[in-house]
């Protein structure tokens, strides 16, 4: 497998917290009200965890929640994490598949699929909603977010985040270019600095990635029966869809 986060790994939990202060209160909102259907809660590029300790706190009811990660290192986070809480140790299962080869439960609740779903091509989202979309139960949900942009256009190099930890500094950097007509390239690096500013370790790592808009994920789930609405801040582009109810 081409692991895009092998060497990133290290940065990823700490340089997306700032960002999951914003995700997390939209996801919450998303389960809130899901009534009590049996069915596993799925969770498509679980990475680091984050989101799985949101989701279980968000239905408190015990319910499985299947945590997917194809990365081992960032599933490695994501195991120690479940481990070490006993809320999560007995209901949260962890795959080493990805969203296109895991068994989907015949019953599904929630699928979550956060900062992942630019990893899939056109033709593989559609697959995964064909998938999905039969086995949620009633009143079952999808819940995604759109990063940004949402065409193919240059980004300038710009540090996304940044956090001390001890006497050291860990930062994210990007840059992007378009690659194609619906693609962009992504030029990550990740520097660790020391109190004087003095970088003291770097990582590149180049991704491609699948961009789109509202409205064309919005007909993605329509052709498989599933209404979309936003939900949660504006800028955490958090969309929550499901089966209209009669």
């Amino acid at each position: 497998m081409d692991d895009p986060y092998a060497q990133s790994a290290e940065y990823i939990d700490l340089l997306i917290a700032d960002a999951w202060g914003l995700f997390a209160p939209g996801l919450s909102e998303a389960l809130h009200g899901l009534g009590d259907e049996p069915g596993v809660t799925v969770d498509l590029g679980a990475g680091t965890g984050r989101g799985v300790a949101v989701i279980c706190a968000s239905l408190p009811d015990s319910s499985p929640v299947l945590a997917v990660e194809p990365s081992p290192a960032l599933r490695a986070v994501l195991l120690a994490r479940a481990h070490e809480d006993a809320s999560l140790r007995s209901r949260v299962t962890v795959s080493p598949a990805d969203a296109m080869s895991v068994p989907m439960p015949e019953q599904v609740r929630v699928l979550v699929a956060m900062n992942m779903i630019g990893h899939l091509s056109p033709d593989d989202r559609r697959e995964l909603w064909q998938r999905v979309a039969p086995r949620l139960v009633r009143g079952g949900r999808v819940v995604v977010n759109l990063a940004p942009p949402a065409r193919p256009v240059a980004i300038p190099r710009t540090r996304m985040a940044s956090r001390t930890v001890g006497g050291l500094t860990y930062e994210g950097w990007a840059s992007a270019e378009a690659v194609g007509e619906h693609q962009i390239r992504w030029h990550m690096t990740y520097l660790t600095r020391s109190p004087e500013g003095a970088a003291v370790a770097e990582v590149a790592v180049n991704y491609d990635w699948w961009v789109m808009d509202e409205g064309e994920l919005r007909a993605e789930f329509a052709e498989h029966g599933l209404t979309m609405r936003q939900i949660g801040h504006p800028d955490a582009g958090l969309y929550v869809a499901s089966h209209v109810q009669g």
